[in-house]
């Protein structure tokens, strides 16, 4: 979801410099407080309405939290939404999901502005707000619901992800080979209303300072002019 995040993120800031975790803390893939989840199927959102001037990404990169939390901030993000990808209407609820035995990994639907951020540079983004080079997890948190994958919605996305992967591999920027699936999409389905906007909700959470805030920082500081401006 959009929402002002500066001000959410300098409160973030100023308690992970100072943040001590165990690592029963560290391991555990959900914060605690988290309400149990929600039974029953997350329903599809529906399609986004016939407008020329937005367009949509959906990326998966670990917990959904992180990268909900760090694509908020960008100038020209409209709209970011948790929810699950890859699998079946059946199986597209968190109860499900987080044993890793369905085909979704946990991802985030990006609607966004492309006279203001290009599809290019959310790719930019995407792969520096996680470790693209991790096979079925991220960190601590693993299975298959952690991949890193693009779900690519027409060839034109195929193609900017596979020629944005051959770059990164090139130029040798991460020390292995990109990991990351390229996934036809077929349907999102947002995640139980809990997930949304979960790091904003829960700043102080130790989850979110111990993940969600570093990958944010990370992404502020490498695309300082991608950041939206103060609302």
């Amino acid at each position: 979801m959009r929402v002002l995040f500066l001000g959410m993120m300098s409160i973030a800031i100023s308690v992970v410099s100072t943040s001590s975790l165990s690592a029963a803390e560290i391991k555990t893939p959900r914060a605690p407080g988290s309400p149990p989840a929600a039974p029953g199927v997350a329903k599809p959102a529906p399609a986004p309405a016939a407008d020329k001037k937005t367009e949509t990404a959906v990326f998966a990169g670990g917990c959904f939290w992180c990268t909900e939390f760090a694509f908020e901030q960008l100038a020209g993000v409209i709209d970011v939404e948790s929810g699950y990808c890859g699998g079946t209407k059946a199986t597209a609820n968190y109860e499900r999901v987080h044993r890793g035995t369905t085909a979704h990994a946990e991802a985030i639907r990006v609607t966004y502005d492309p006279e203001k951020i290009t599809y290019d540079k959310l790719l930019d983004v995407f792969f520096d707000s996680h470790d693209p080079t991790q096979v079925n997890r991220q960190g601590n948190d693993e299975g298959r619901q952690y991949r890193s994958a693009i779900f690519f919605a027409n060839e034109d996305q195929k193609k900017q992800a596979d020629a944005k992967i051959e770059v990164l591999n090139a130029k040798r920027v991460h020390k292995k080979k990109i990991a990351t699936k390229l996934e036809p999409l077929t349907e999102f389905f947002p995640a139980e209303a809990y997930h949304q906007d979960f790091a904003r909700r829960n700043p102080l959470a130790p989850y979110i300072q111990h993940h969600a805030v570093p990958n944010g920082l990370q992404v502020r500081s490498k695309h300082p002019e991608l950041m939206r401006k103060e609302d």
